[in-house]
């Protein structure tokens, strides 16, 4: 199985890189604290840093908006996922404890103001590709069991089966989603503003909790123009 990047993507938006952490045989049951401490402290670092009314003055979430309009969402209707973070801890709200992918890669969302996001590879059929979407094709949101097809042209990740995140990271699908029952999973960080080096740093430390915490083994790659694919 891959991660592939179409070059359609790449082409309209050549400064993208994707960093994929690949995970084999987790433990992602809740356990302990400590998780929580980590989410605690990133999310206190946010609101020290970036008030309510100063969110759309961050440059991730300027450059987001940006590449949002340019496939046809209106970023008050559709919110990049780094951008709804930050907006639910400004406003002093704590991120639920769901389970601990899903609560590190928030952590490492939060601490590098990355765009992240998590597929249980054993429900994912075929090969993981971001692309444009044709039209219709199929999605079923987290939490729902409706489908909520793409317009054609919408950036999407998507399966042989249909689409599993809409509007690039704005909804994750229910089909592929974490549970605490997830051993095999592919967690996908996103840099727009060509920033290599945050990047791999991210991918390094998310590659070391969820070795310590989920028991999992681990590796990293980054997807980029010059490297448009990579096996999960």
């Amino acid at each position: 199985m891959k991660l592939k990047v179409s070059k359609q993507i790449f082409d309209r938006y050549p400064q993208v890189e994707i960093g994929i952490v690949t995970v084999k045989n987790a433990c992602n049951f809740n356990k302990g604290e400590e998780i929580q401490n980590l989410l605690r402290k990133a999310e206190e670092k946010i609101r020290e840093r970036i008030s309510e009314e100063k969110v759309l003055e961050v440059p991730e979430v300027i450059k987001l908006r940006e590449i949002y309009q340019s496939f046809g969402a209106k970023p008050r209707d559709y919110r990049s996922s780094i951008e709804a973070l930050i907006r639910r801890v400004a406003k002093g709200n704590n991120l639920p404890r769901i389970n601990p992918l899903v609560d590190l890669y928030n952590y490492i969302s939060l601490e590098y103001i990355l765009t992240a996001g998590g597929e249980d590879t054993n429900r994912v059929k075929g090969d993981l590709i971001l692309d444009f979407a044709n039209g219709g094709e199929t999605f079923i949101p987290l939490g729902s069991n409706e489908n909520s097809s793409p317009w054609g042209g919408e950036v999407v990740y998507k399966d042989d089966e249909g689409v599993i995140c809409r509007c690039w990271n704005w909804r994750e699908g229910d089909r592929t989603k974490l549970t605490e029952k997830t051993e095999n999973a592919v967690l996908v960080l996103e840099d727009f503003n060509e920033n290599s080096e945050k990047l791999l740093s991210a991918l390094k430390e998310l590659k070391s909790l969820i070795e310590k915490y989920c028991e999992a083994d681990c590796e990293i790659k980054v997807i980029n123009k010059e490297n448009p694919e990579g096996e999960i």
